[in-house]
């Protein structure tokens, strides 16, 4: 609880900018595992969260050698780093899960309606112990490089900690957001006290008792931190940018009898999710249009939304995401519902939303979120008019005013999609990297491949369902059609695959039409690379559903793979 720390702690900002490009920043200290210099494998992994590791499941079932690269000390990807108080899955738990093993789905025991980031974190491990997978996995080490050999059809990989391998296929299992965006503020890395970011949380916790915190950032990590550090702080400052929809989580210990009747069920509950728009059965897929009710039963619907919690709210009704006017109704209620949570009216002004409809940003989930803002010792600062001028060392100064802190939490998100790809100096044959072909923007193939990189796979990249579904849902999808891919070459005797231009250039024309027709391009968002300064503006996320999208899958493998080379 020093007032003071040296560049080189973890609480430190400078250290903070190294953590990014040095996998550091987590304490955990598990055995380092290194391979032989230039082993040579069937399939390279990048990353061990949710997607890595039953990629690696996969692909080892399959009779392949795999080996697997993870920055971390552990498995569970945006689960192990995201250890901030509060840290949750705004999903239920029972969906938010591995289904490729039904032994697994069945024994597991969870305790929540969602999952806590260590209920996640204990569930990634058993799953890597039940299925032996750390004997594949190189921990605490980060790729550096990946660079095409054309005439051996195989990646070369080189690592922070001078491991090598080399691999007829490379799959990106990096997440989505996996690579914490730090604030461009002016005195940032001049701080004086500590500073933690949320992505990036010590694994040991932290102590703010009578502690003087401030917290920028009110998206859906700060939602979940903030009532949890006004609770021992002595003093909380939240300085918000940007006011955001946040709807009570309701979360509640899963009774043993629902989990369960659920579980009697779970292969019909799965299958009805993938025909779902986000993958998630438990909120179906709505039917009519929020104008085809009464005033009154559109109003019933809601309170039952309300009550019932998580993001059932966004499933009321099959326009809310493309009607403005069917928005604003939902919108209207919810804002109606925050400034019944708040006791000071100049206070709910600044909390409730009025710049972007409700669900075009990443819908918050919450526990007491707007009830912490009564609270005698929580301050909230609007610095959207009145930007941040600077972070002194004992403070934050906004416009006039000086806001004096001992930490500083930064809930400022990441670089959403593609940051942890495009870090990677992954060059093809031509010499081409791929930060360079995503200069103007991030462009693939069902968000599968990207042209002119072949052998080279995403997991829930770019133009795919992703972040606008459930993710393991939408990463067991694409490893097992990565599997189909590479099986279909083995049997075929093809040594490389790689997506054709113009079928990726349909796809992606495809993927911004649907955006276009939506309300999700009307807000600035991580969506489309809004919170990064100097990012190109391009949505990201396919949002057509996981049912349209699975069935233009389907399509294309039963076309024999339309849209991609294969080549002896």
């Amino acid at each position: 609880s020093s007032s003071s720390s040296p560049s080189n702690t973890p609480s430190s900002p400078v250290y903070m900018r190294r953590a990014l490009s040095s996998s550091r920043a987590s304490g955990r200290a598990l055995a380092r595992r290194h391979f032989t210099t230039a082993s040579s494998d069937d399939v390279i992994v990048v990353g061990a969260g949710f997607a890595g590791m039953y990629a690696c499941h996969k692909f080892r079932s399959m009779g392949l050698s795999v080996r697997v690269f993870e920055r971390g000390s552990s498995v569970g990807g945006t689960w192990y780093w995201n250890r901030y108080p509060g840290a949750r899955c705004d999903l239920p738990s029972l969906e938010y899960s591995y289904s490729f093993d039904e032994a697994l789905q069945q024994d597991w025991e969870w305790s929540e309606v969602y999952p806590s980031q260590e209920e996640l974190e204990r569930y990634a491990n058993h799953v890597a112990d039940r299925f032996d997978l750390r004997r594949s996995i190189s921990f605490d080490t980060r790729v550096t490089s990946a660079t095409y050999d054309p005439d051996a059809c195989r990646w070369a990989v080189e690592t922070d900690s001078g491991a090598r391998a080399v691999a007829s296929h490379l799959i990106l299992a990096t997440g989505n957001l996996s690579t914490p965006q730090l604030p461009d503020i002016p005195g940032v890395e001049g701080f004086a006290g500590r500073t933690f970011h949320t992505g990036l949380w010590p694994s040991d916790g932290v102590d703010f008792s009578g502690r003087r915190v401030g917290v920028i950032g009110t998206g859906s990590s700060g939602v979940q931190v903030i009532p949890q550090v006004a609770r021992s702080a002595s003093h909380l400052t939240v300085f918000q940018r940007t006011a955001n929809y946040s709807i009570p989580a309701r979360n509640a210990p899963l009774e043993p009898e629902a989990q369960a009747a659920h579980k009697a069920r779970y292969g019909e509950i799965r299958q009805e999710a993938l025909v779902t728009p986000f993958g998630i059965a438990k909120y179906g897929s709505p039917s009519v249009s929020a104008f085809e009710v009464s005033d009154e039963e559109r109003q019933r619907t809601y309170e039952a939304c309300w009550e019932m919690g998580g993001q059932a709210m966004l499933f009321a009704y099959n326009d809310l995401l493309k009607c403005a006017d069917a928005n604003e109704t939902a919108a209207r209620f919810v804002r109606q519902r925050i400034r019944e949570k708040l006791v000071e009216p100049a206070v709910a002004d600044l909390l409730v939303p009025t710049d972007h409809p409700i669900g075009a940003k990443r819908l918050c989930l919450d526990t007491d979120y707007y009830e912490t803002y009564n609270r005698d010792n929580v301050t909230l600062v609007c610095v959207k008019q009145t930007p941040i001028r600077r972070i002194d060392p004992d403070g934050v100064s906004v416009g006039g005013e000086r806001h004096p802190i001992d930490d500083l939490v930064l809930a400022t998100g990441f670089d959403a999609m593609t940051g942890a790809a495009r870090s990677i100096d992954i060059r093809n044959s031509d010499g081409l990297s791929l930060a360079d072909e995503w200069e103007s923007g991030p462009r693939s193939y069902l968000g599968l491949m990207v042209a002119g990189f072949p052998n080279m796979y995403l997991i829930t990249g770019p133009q795919s369902p992703s972040v606008k579904s459930q993710m393991i849902l939408a990463s067991e999808h694409h490893v097992d059609i990565i599997a189909g891919i590479v099986q279909t070459m083995r049997a075929e005797g093809h040594r490389s695959v790689e997506a054709v231009a113009e079928a990726q250039e349909e796809w992606v024309g495809h993927a911004n039409e649907v955006a276009d027709a939506t309300l999700y391009t009307k807000a600035s968002t991580w969506y489309n690379g809004a919170n990064v300064p100097g990012k190109p503006r391009v949505f990201m996320p396919y949002v057509g559903g996981v049912k349209a999208y699975r069935e233009a899958c389907e399509d294309v493998e039963h076309d024999g793979w339309r849209g991609f080379r294969f080549q002896h």
